[in-house]
């Protein structure tokens, strides 16, 4: 079962907090499935949202998260909306980043595509503006940051050419924001 989460998180790293902190309270082994991702609610705006793949329904949610597990929903109405949405877009394959998943802790360094494959539930590795899946022998520097994404029901890493014939995923740790050198 999937359960949608939200506590209206402005960033993704917000929202990957709330993922570590519920895998934490709710007592979540190693391998779970947690993803972000970003909602558009009727009744508030745009945010980032969280889905967990659970064994049993919860117990002992904060009061100030929206969750949504099928019908049921609790929490502020607009979090539990945008609870919702994660909920239905993960359990769909249609969306989300996947912040835990199994296999995730082992993916640092550098490490062949497939390796990335055989190691974790990553089923996919494609390269930014490439038609042609790269070859199982080519290296990915991980820089211990790799967030794959639901594509089709897939998990799909998203990568880019780096140096020297490499990869490494499309998202970056600690991006620099946006105007940071200017006003």
């Amino acid at each position: 079962m999937i359960i949608g989460l939200d506590a209206g998180s402005r960033t993704v790293t917000e929202a990957e907090h709330l993922l570590h902190d519920m895998v934490k309270v709710l007592g979540l082994p190693a391998g779970t499935v947690g993803c972000t991702h970003f909602v558009r609610p009727e009744s508030g705006a745009p945010h980032v949202a969280c889905s967990l793949v659970l064994q049993a329904p919860p117990s002992g949610l904060p009061e100030n998260v929206g969750a949504a597990l099928g019908d049921s929903r609790t929490g502020p109405d607009d979090l539990a909306e945008g609870a919702a949405l994660a909920a239905a877009e993960h359990a769909a394959g249609a969306g989300g980043r996947l912040v835990l998943f199994p296999g995730h802790a082992e993916l640092n360094g550098t490490l062949t595509v497939a390796e990335v494959l055989a190691g974790s539930s990553i089923e996919q590795v494609v390269v930014l503006a490439q038609a042609e899946d790269p070859s199982p022998d080519t290296l990915v520097v991980t820089n211990d940051h790799v967030r794959p994404q639901w594509r089709d029901g897939r998990v799909v890493l998203l990568t880019m050419p780096a140096a020297g014939g490499r990869l490494m995923p499309a998202e970056v740790p600690n991006p620099t924001p946006c105007c940071v050198d200017h006003g």
